[in-house]
């Protein structure tokens, strides 16, 4: 077990991390391509104070999920990606660069590693072991890849399951009069009464760390804070019965407000969870401690910390449990807490109330949907505003992207590097030529500016080809306009773990699978090796993410549109690879919509008759 003696010393923050405060921007590069410079400027970025929970200790999000293994280690990063050359791929385990080997152009520039066991050792015993003594560290699911982009990345995930949510539980297109209660309101969770508010309808969600109500309040993502529980229940049914959008965050232990409901027989309309349960000692907060009690009790005893973490969670469960018995929705929104509650504490019915994958979201993952998401390396917010108008240009007739668009714009506050992110998937036919604004095709106009050459032997792709992704599509449109000067800096572009194709997690993506596959973990393997193939920029593979050690394995990738032909190569192969992987992976469980999407744009399925037969 985790012993405070012992800790890893990750040394002072970096005196190049304090100057840089963040990415830099612009059209200027320290690096000797764009490719690399990207990297450098995702690291940065997920260590943006903006964007970080916990830049000094590295920490980007979840309670310990970093970006780099110590302070060392990231200057070591950096270093190396100044110096990376075209042909060459860095290697980095769990946070720390151990290798640089030359490859070729068409490679990834960057290979990632974090958190990963062999099966029998594959403990939470076993990491805190290895990480105290500076040999791993826990790179969550975006953090350890240098993709994460604060709590704007993960809202459109959120509403998208609010909404289906809204339609499968009560026929309607909103949440207008319902009230959603919740808790936890860090990195990921912090999304969770923005988007309750963009489907109309009224969140009160509970935080132990006030600081995390404050920052959401500051953002944008929540509206008013309280401690008073009988004040927050009294404003959300206010809001409610005049059916208008409201959220509150409440300064106190989620366990204790579910609990505090049930005694005044307040039963919400629906029920979640988005703490840190994946980790009972550094993640979760146990009931009866202030935040800075708690922490004393988990540098001085961290086995009572964690036994009592368990037992609060214990609680919370079964709270849970009976607010569905008196009527609420109740689903887990991936954090494990039920898994937590059953493996250690033997409670048997923690998982009578279903995840959100399997509940609301797996048919757009047999569609290959899933979070896509791209950043400007320009910090130009206007950057973005052109992805908006070239998403809707491309896809006119898809009205909920348009208004998820709509609602983005209005009320999602950039963090870090400007971005966006919205869900496209692997649906291909016929593609409406693009508007173009004319221009030359051989490279960007950072690139000419740099005076690089274009590729000779690349061949041109464009955006209005025929039989393209959706993912594709719009990659390629972009790439276009970073080629002809509409953007004026190359675009990243990338997506959360959590995705069709990339992640076996038997308690959250891949619970109750058709098949009763949902603890293989070959599907991100191949992903991630089908990507590196394909030519993605940055490609990495992740034990843990949001479930903890043990429960996932997970992988990603970044392609960064510089407006050369070699991006638009690569976007077209990348773009179908990785959304196809989720076709495939679902069409294999013999899930219905994903042989239809297999069927209808041509994915090979080598063995489909027989998938079909089961």
């Amino acid at each position: 077990m985790h012993d405070p003696e012992r800790a890893f010393d990750r040394g002072e923050p970096s005196a190049t991390w304090r100057e840089y405060q963040g990415a830099r921007t612009g059209t200027d590069r320290e690096c000797e391509g764009w490719r690399q410079e990207a990297a450098l400027r995702l690291l940065n970025n997920n260590l943006d104070p903006e964007v970080a929970e916990n830049p000094e200790e590295l920490v980007v999000y979840g309670g310990t999920g970093r970006a780099a293994r110590s302070w060392d280690a990231y200057d070591a990063i950096v270093a190396e990606l100044r110096e990376l050359g075209d042909e060459e791929t860095l290697l980095v385990q769990s946070g720390k660069p151990v290798g640089r080997f030359e490859t070729h152009e068409r490679a990834p520039r960057v290979l990632i590693a974090n958190s990963n066991l062999v099966g029998k050792w594959d403990t939470w015993e076993h990491f805190h072991e290895l990480e105290a003594e500076g040999k791993i560290m826990y790179g969550q699911m975006t953090a350890g890849s240098w993709a994460y982009i604060g709590t704007q990345g993960i809202i459109q995930g959120t509403y998208e399951t609010l909404a289906a949510l809204a339609r499968q539980e009560y026929g309607t297109d909103d949440l207008e009069g319902r009230i959603v209660v919740t808790g936890g309101l860090g990195g990921m969770g912090g999304a969770q009464p923005l988007a309750v508010t963009m489907n109309r309808g009224v969140c009160i969600a509970a935080e132990v760390d006030e600081t995390r109500i404050d920052r959401r309040i500051e953002t944008g993502y929540c509206q008013e804070k309280t401690a008073d529980l009988e004040e927050a229940v009294e404003r959300a049914e206010e809001a409610a019965a005049a059916g208008e959008p409201y959220s509150v965050g409440v300064h106190v232990n989620a366990a204790d407000m579910l609990e505090a409901f049930l005694e005044r027989d307040f039963v919400p309309d629906v029920v979640t969870d988005q703490t840190s349960a994946h980790d009972a000692l550094e993640g979760y907060y146990p009931s009866g401690y202030t935040v800075p009690e708690a922490d004393r009790l988990r540098e001085e005893d961290p086995e009572r910390y964690r036994e009592e973490s368990l037992d609060t969670m214990e609680r919370h469960v079964a709270a849970i449990l009976e607010l569905r018995d008196s009527g609420a929705v109740a689903f887990e929104y991936g954090n494990n807490i039920r898994g937590q509650v059953r493996d250690e504490r033997g409670v048997e019915d923690a998982f009578d109330f279903p995840g959100f994958v399997p509940a609301y979201i797996r048919p757009l993952f047999c569609e290959g949907k899933g979070p896509f998401r791209w950043l400007a390396l320009s910090g130009d917010p206007e950057d973005i505003r052109r992805t908006d108008e070239a998403v809707l240009e491309l896809f006119p007739e898809k009205e909920a992207l348009a208004r998820w668009i709509d609602l983005a714009q209005e009320r999602v506050q950039f963090q870090g590097l400007p971005s966006r992110v919205c869900w496209l998937g692997y649906e291909t036919g016929e593609a409406p030529e693009a508007p173009r604004n004319g221009g030359s095709a051989d490279c960007s106009s950072a690139d000419r500016s740099n005076g690089r050459s274009p590729r000779e032997d690349a061949e041109p792709v464009e955006s209005g080809e025929d039989g393209l992704t959706e993912r594709a599509r719009f990659a390629l449109r972009i790439n276009e306009l970073v080629r002809d000067g509409e953007i004026s800096a190359p675009i990243v572009v990338t997506r959360d773990h959590l995705d069709a194709g990339s992640v076996a997690s038997p308690n959250r993506e891949t619970e109750a699978m058709r098949d009763g596959t949902d603890a293989v973990a070959d599907w991100p393997i191949l992903n991630a090796l089908l990507n590196c193939a394909a030519g993605a920029d940055i490609v990495s593979v992740h034990d843990g993410g949001g479930v903890g050690i043990g429960n996932a394995v997970h992988a990603n990738n970044h392609v960064v549109l510089d407006g050369t032909d070699l991006a638009a190569e690569t976007a077209r192969r990348v773009f179908t690879t990785d959304p196809g992987m989720g076709v495939i992976r679902h069409a294999d469980a013999g899930y219905e919509e994903a042989l239809e999407t297999a069927e209808e744009s041509d994915v090979a399925i080598p063995m489909r008759d027989r998938t079909e037969g089961r």
